[in-house]
């Protein structure tokens, strides 16, 4: 039996990703025919659902259209949310007649769980061609985004830098810059945001990327150890130095020191690492030895070390050495249109992780994942995901399995005018991410002039990079 015996006359088109793609209803096809040849798209259909899913999977098509007949949707729906549910690269449109919106209509469901976007039947062709290329826009994001080159994809086995976010994407640019010169660098940020991950690819660019990196979390050491752990020590230099150890700014010789969480470094210790970053030569503890150490120092802290200097915690000259050239992690809930992006990349990482039914996430699951804060922000989307995937017991991830139903959710819990400011903020933030940061496209998006979308982004103190 077709695809199109089972759904009366309508059947899926899959439509094949170009710079400017549009895409017309299967539904009413004849009229459409002329007006995409003459944009320049190539229509391929799939007649039933084994050549649905062989088409679904080629890398070629990034946008599908399905649509979908009333007749026998009980008995096949789920073969059809299984086929679209393992596409994930495609973003998918579905077009239907009105009745099928009744709240009693099986389709409900499946439109909710699974695609991108609706249409009712008649087509207005201006609006569903508008939503196709937003649709295209969404799906070429996130597959440039999923590229090594161009997305600066690190993979350390715990956490990613992806993302196509301009937030984002100004800190790549600034890592490739800092990582041509030797210059020490101070990476600021929330906990969770990826510093050290930054601290890694700028490693990795520099010439410095053959020899060691060496992590060394000032706030997880003993204090009574830092300095050892630091400098080294010589044979006897204590009780319990039985042999002669080499310390981590030593060992980093040739290579990177990263010191995260330097604003925990007690202040005793703070004179010895700006002699070091002064003289570029170190003393193991109880030797008397200058030794010459060729290093490049990369520090990370979530303190406010300008606060901290003023407070007199953190030595003033230490934070000027350290602050040669700055980036800046922003916080996940910063990074507009990435948390999609992330959560699909966590999803293929830890894949062996999920039950074998488990396809991806619903539209509930995406739709709460971006409009919750993320406090423990890129760690903690990692965690709630890889939860997920292992207490979901249904086709697709909901907002319960991630641990973030409505009433846990506390953005849900707003005055009406806080309610109407995270609206305006979702919309602009969306709608930027949509057109590539262009706030006269995003306007047109919007209904609004250019003057007005300015002041609702200044309002809330929304930027495009």
């Amino acid at each position: 039996m077709s695809y199109s015996q089972i759904y009366g006359a309508d059947a899926v088109v899959l439509v094949a990703s170009r710079p400017l793609l549009y895409f017309g209803s299967m539904h009413a096809i004849e009229p459409w025919t002329e007006r995409l040849h003459n944009e320049g798209w190539r229509l391929q259909y799939a007649e039933n659902i084994n050549e649905l899913q062989k088409l679904s999977s080629a890398a070629e098509f990034k946008v599908g259209i399905v649509a979908l007949g009333q007749e026998h949707i009980i008995n096949n729906c789920r073969c059809v949310e299984s086929t679209i549910a393992q596409a994930e690269h495609i973003r998918w449109i579905a077009l239907l007649p009105r009745d099928a919106l009744d709240p009693r209509a099986p389709l409900r469901e499946l439109i909710s769980a699974t695609f991108y976007d609706y249409h009712t039947l008649p087509v207005d062709p201006d609006r569903l061609l508008l939503t196709l290329g937003h649709a295209l826009g969404m799906a070429e994001i996130a597959a440039d985004a999923l590229l090594p080159e161009e997305g600066e994809v690190r993979d350390n086995g715990e956490s990613e830098m992806v993302g196509a976010s301009p937030q984002i994407q100004k800190v790549f640019k600034e890592i490739r810059k800092v990582s041509s010169v030797d210059a020490p660098v101070l990476i600021t940020g929330e906990s969770g945001t990826g510093k050290e991950l930054a601290a890694q690819a700028i490693h990795e660019r520099s010439s410095r990327g053959h020899g060691p990196f060496i992590a060394v979390n000032c706030g997880a050491l003993p204090t009574n150890l830092i300095q050892s752990e630091l400098f080294g020590h010589e044979k006897g230099s204590f009780t319990g130095a039985h042999q002669r150890k080499i310390g981590r700014i030593e060992a980093a010789s040739g290579g990177s020191l990263f010191l995260d969480e330097i604003g925990d470094l007690p202040m005793e210790l703070q004179a010895n690492l700006l002699r070091f970053l002064q003289e570029k030569t170190i003393q193991r503890v109880g030797g008397r030895e200058d030794i010459t150490v060729d290093v490049r120092v990369i520090a990370a802290t979530h303190v406010d070390l300008e606060k901290a200097v003023r407070d007199g915690r953190f030595r003033e000259d230490l934070y000027y050495r350290l602050n040669v050239l700055q980036i800046r992690m922003p916080a996940l809930r910063e990074r507009i249109g990435d948390v999609p992006l992330l959560a699909q990349y966590i999803f293929h990482r830890f894949a062996e992780e999920k039950g074998r039914k488990i396809k991806g996430f619903s539209e509930a699951a995406l739709h709460t994942m971006n409009h919750y804060d993320w406090p423990g922000n890129v760690r903690e989307l990692i965690n709630r995901v890889r939860r997920a995937m292992v207490m979901c017991d249904k086709f697709l991830i909901s907002p319960s399995d991630l641990g973030l139903e409505r009433r846990n959710n506390s953005r849900l819990v707003l005055t009406l005018g806080e309610a109407r400011d995270r609206a305006e903020i979702d919309i602009i933030r969306t709608a930027l991410a949509q057109n590539r940061g262009s706030v006269s496209l995003a306007s047109k998006q919007l209904g609004v002039s250019r003057v007005t979308l300015y002041r609702l982004m200044e309002k809330h103190a929304l930027s495009t990079n």
